[in-house]
């Protein structure tokens, strides 16, 4: 349910508005746009008469039902769209949403020291502004190398601190939260997009944006349920990621779907952000649809790349080399004025 406030009603007659639906076992979510205020009702909303809130006719404007099982995430809810920020050293925070636009690049896993670090230096001179690492690596092989885990994370830190990127990196478990805390955005796996009690965990004891991947088969529903738990936790921070889905096709690894950068951005107010690499598994298809995501209005890009992509201990076949990378993000900055919204 969506309650538009009206124009002229004061903070004091929303507040007693707030405490009436509360009351009624309702949390209310204010959204102040540029137009209109609203309240997104989250919770059994059955009990709520709405001829009683037509009736509070000095503070309601309209009230309206909404079919859709994700409230918070809704665009109805949050007509504006979401800026999520990222804190960087030293400078202002980058911005996911909004128009802004960011470029996530690194190695699939993070392996030594001097590889990190070296690639880390790489894509920020080509212009990413985040750092992508693996640690933490859910494999469909148990045979398949699993990361450096708390090793990894430190080897990030590292390549954080000489390059000034902020660091992207999966997290996989509820009780590994306490490894994470120099990490600047908590990505959440296509694997685990329904892993329910760590979408809880990191609403509810993380403050830190959250980079949720769409599942192999996930509908765009379940993402946006997935993401609505974050958000009922208490987080607003999620970036929205579509990384491919399983389809009949084995060419590629995966079919990307671009059609849900438009879809996501009429239904929802999160960023949404494109992984061409894991989409599509081939290096040589990333550039261009790279810049397909980007010119179809995308909020960002993460972009494997490698400083010696045949001897990647993952994924080295969708990675790019820093020359490939710096030569696609030329082409990015020339389709970016292109760019739909």
């Amino acid at each position: 349910m969506i309650i538009v406030i009206r124009k002229d009603a004061g903070p004091e007659k929303l507040a007693k508005l707030e405490s009436w639906l509360k009351d009624r076992g309702v949390t209310p979510r204010v959204s102040v746009g540029e137009q209109r205020t609203i309240v997104g009702c989250i919770g059994d909303v059955s009990r709520i008469d709405e001829g009683m809130l037509s009736a509070m006719s000095d503070v309601v404007a309209s009230v309206k039902r909404i079919q859709e099982p994700y409230k918070a995430v809704n665009r109805q809810f949050h007509s504006m769209d979401t800026i999520v920020e990222v804190p960087v050293k030293g400078g202002g925070p980058l911005k996911f949403g909004g128009g802004n636009f960011q470029v996530i690049a690194g190695p699939c896993s993070v392996e030594i020291e001097e590889q990190v670090v070296e690639i880390a230096k790489a894509v920020k001179a080509a212009g990413a502004t985040l750092l992508r690492g693996g640690a933490f690596k859910p494999r469909t092989s148990p045979y398949a190398f699993q990361g450096l885990r708390e090793e990894g994370l430190r080897l990030l830190s590292i390549a954080k601190e000489e390059t000034g990127l902020p660091i992207v990196s999966e997290i996989m478990d509820p009780r590994e939260l306490e490894f994470f805390d120099d990490v600047d955005i908590l990505q959440i796996g296509a694997r685990n997009m329904q892993n329910y009690e760590l979408l809880k965990e990191v609403g509810a004891h993380s403050t830190k944006p959250v980079l949720l991947k769409r599942a192999f088969s996930g509908t765009i529903k379940e993402l946006l349920m997935s993401a609505e738990y974050i958000l009922a936790s208490g987080n607003p921070n999620v970036i929205l990621c579509e990384r491919g889905i399983r389809t009949y096709e084995t060419a590629t690894r995966n079919t990307i779907d671009l059609t849900v950068v438009p879809l996501l951005h009429r239904k929802s107010h999160l960023p949404i952000v494109v992984d061409p690499s894991h989409a599509t598994g081939v290096a040589s298809l990333v550039p261009p649809l790279s810049m397909a995501a980007t010119v179809i209005g995308a909020d960002g890009l993460i972009v494997e790349v490698h400083n010696d992509p045949p001897h990647a201990r993952c994924d080295g076949a969708q990675s790019l080399t820093p020359e490939n990378f710096g030569e696609m993000m030329k082409g990015i900055r020339n389709v970016r004025p292109f760019a739909c919204r």
